[in-house]
């Protein structure tokens, strides 16, 4: 071939040149790419506006300057945060040549976050936070109370409306934000009271001594709410508890602080049988861990060990407690503040400095050591919880052992009520759990037996968040389940492994059958997660009503889908069929309600938040009756129908 030929077709040529590379300028960027900001503009994303103000005033009460953040969601959709720090420097920046205020509103990477004495410690690396909220406001507002005068900016989608002006005299100091949410940018603007709740409390927990205020005035959905504890993170183990029995009271507390970093730790242990451990850097959510847990979980495991060992709770020749048996029924939360962290991925949710593995370890071990020396009971009540979790764990390596497969697609020890598929690519299989005979004999006959396969349970399944793993294993309904899937349990779960890419549970639409459902998802929340979070689990939704007229036969889902056809098609005639459970469908009728990929309707479970449904959970499924009580009366209103 000639090396001179030109290998372009000349009508091509000037497809994609210079001319086609465009250069978004300023906040351009960010209102054509949100997401590469915050993540999405779906209602995740819009919370996170909320949360980026906020943490700028976070970070002026993690530098001592800020005692109260009050939050505002107004009448018009719009949010304001208010603190009462040291407010936005207003002089002219000495670089750009305007007021600083305007500067870390409109310019990207400008902020008190790079060194320069602002903040030694902060939650905010990239300095984009307030100037992304402002690119992707329809309107913002600027209130800044410093030095006896009220300075004040607008703005329309990041661009000034005017220059900064001083409209007032205050003997008060702080910022105040406020914006509307720009609607040809995100899918929604109605802001959930709940969801700002939960965090603002979470920081609140984690900077003791602040006050946080959340309030709402949206009409018809006024609320109020205002946190603050003293007790900082020990308060915050104490509220994750409080649906639980702990062995001791207080939480073990350990903090100190060195070369400008500081671990916080507060653990407690119950007679729960869960790891509720929870992470954080400078106030953000390490969902992943990091170094910091990477220490603690290392001391732990260490001084537990050598105090059972030296007090004589581990005879010679016994082997050591392993980290597994030391965080059974552990509670802890584990908060560290740092200079210029470094997180793994732009979400920040793993902790890559690796100093703070051993700083977290030594704080840990040194403090820790000396608790239990000084505390003896408290400390035997530690150990002896730990060695009866090693002898579980044992029990429970024993009985998982009966439950795994000998090859990934083909084994006797499948459970003989398993009516399997005959497909053999599990990413085109799934399988329906059915509670009863009668329901799962009309599923078998109904189903596609090409990639759906039924597993009839018979009855309630254990509830596992009362009950160690050895005995869970012990079950013979979840054996069936561990082994039909085929990813293992716990720690040695694996997604890779399972046999289908959907589990659809498939229970009665009453009390029972939601009863059943929650066990279910107790169940693979505790010891099957990751089948959760990579969207393998599915709720199947039968129909409530049949509804035959004139010989054609309509289904409905719910009673508002019932009472709309009535009033366009009014009352009389027809036949109206109230399903109680699945047993009362016939095996055609299942499969075109419930069962046929292109009739069927839905729910796939996801966990938003992994506190809120340990929480949840332990709740409503575990010991504590009180708090229970309390949440059933709390809420007993807002359920419309109970017995669907």
């Amino acid at each position: 071939m000639d090396e001179n030929q030109n290998l372009t077709p000349p009508d091509q040529e000037d497809e994609y040149g210079a001319s086609q590379i465009q250069v978004l300028e300023g906040l351009d960027a960010v209102r054509k790419r949100p997401g590469m900001y915050i993540g999405s503009t779906d209602v995740y994303g819009l919370h996170h506006l909320v949360y980026e103000i906020v943490d700028n005033s976070v970070d002026e009460a993690m530098a001592g300057r800020c005692s109260h953040i009050q939050v505002t969601i107004h009448e018009d959709g719009s949010v304001s945060i208010q603190d009462d720090g040291h407010g936005i420097p207003v002089g002219i920046h000495p670089k750009m040549g305007r007021p600083t205020m305007e500067v870390c509103l409109t310019v990207l990477h400008a902020g008190g976050k790079f060194g320069g004495g602002g903040y030694k410690v902060s939650g905010g690396l990239h300095g984009v936070g307030m100037t992304v909220v402002n690119a992707l406001s329809e309107w913002l507002e600027c209130w800044v109370h410093q030095n006896g005068k009220i300075h004040y900016q607008k703005y329309h989608a990041g661009k000034p409306e005017a220059d900064v002006a001083v409209i007032g005299d205050t003997d008060r100091h702080g910022t105040t934000i406020r914006f509307k949410p720009d609607l040809t940018i995100f899918e929604t603007g109605d802001f959930s009271f709940d969801t700002l709740k939960k965090r603002l409390r979470e920081l609140a927990f984690l900077n003791a001594g602040l006050q946080i205020s959340l309030t709402d005035r949206r009409q018809g959905r006024e609320a109020e709410r205002s946190f603050h504890f003293e007790g900082g993170i020990v308060s915050f183990v104490e509220y994750l508890n409080r649906t639980k029995t702990p062995l001791f009271r207080p939480p073990i507390s350990l903090a100190k602080e060195k070369d400008g970093s500081r671990v916080e730790v507060a653990l407690q242990y119950s007679d729960d049988f869960n790891e509720s451990v929870f992470t954080y850097a400078n106030n953000i959510a390490t969902h992943e861990g990091g170094s910091h847990l990477m220490g603690f979980r290392a001391a732990l495991t260490r001084v537990i060990n050598e105090y059972a060992r030296a007090r004589g709770f581990l005879k010679e020749g016994e082997d050591n407690l392993s980290g597994e048996d030391m965080r059974e029924g552990l509670t802890a939360i584990l908060s560290v503040k740092l200079e210029e962290p470094q997180f793994e991925g732009q979400t920040k949710t793993k902790l890559g400095n690796s100093f703070m593995r051993s700083l977290t370890d030594a704080v840990v071990y040194e403090g820790l050591k000396l608790f239990l020396e000084e505390n003896p009971a408290v400390a035997k009540q530690i150990v002896d919880k730990c060695m009866t979790a090693a002898r579980a764990r044992e029990a429970a390596r024993k009985a998982r052992e009966l439950t795994r497969r000998k090859t990934v697609l083909g084994s006797t020890s499948l459970p003989g009520k398993l009516a399997d598929c005959s497909e053999k690519d599990p990413s085109l299989c799934e399988i329906y759990l059915v509670e009863g005979d009668s329901a799962g004999g009309s599923a078998k006959q109904g189903r596609d037996s090409r990639f759906q396969a039924v597993l009839p349970l018979r009855g309630k399944i254990l509830n596992v968040e009362k009950n160690r793993l050895d005995r869970i294993l012990a079950n013979e309904e979840i054996r069936a389940m561990i082994t039909a899937f085929g990813g293992g349990i716990g720690n040695d779960f694996d997604t890779s492994k399972l046999r289908y890419n959907r589990i659809v549970c498939m229970t009665d639409a009453d009390v029972d059958g939601s009863h059943i459902r929650t066990l279910f998802l107790t169940f693979f929340y505790r010891y099957m997660r990751p089948m959760i979070e990579e969207g393998h689990v599915y709720i199947a939704m039968p129909p409530l009503y049949k509804l035959t007229r004139r010989g054609v036969d309509r289904y409905f889902y719910t009673d508002e889908d019932l009472e709309a056809f009535y009033r366009e098609n009014g009352r009389t005639g027809g036949t109206l069929q109230r399903y109680k459970g699945l047993g009362e469908m016939n095996a055609e009728q299942l499969w075109e309600t419930t069962m046929n990929p292109e009739t069927r309707t839905m729910m796939r479970v996801s966990v938003e938040d992994a506190m809120a449904a340990d929480e949840a959970i332990s709740l409503l499924m575990g010991e504590a009756v009180e708090p229970r009580r309390e949440f059933i009366e709390q809420n007993a209103l807002m359920v419309a129908d109970l017995d669907f």
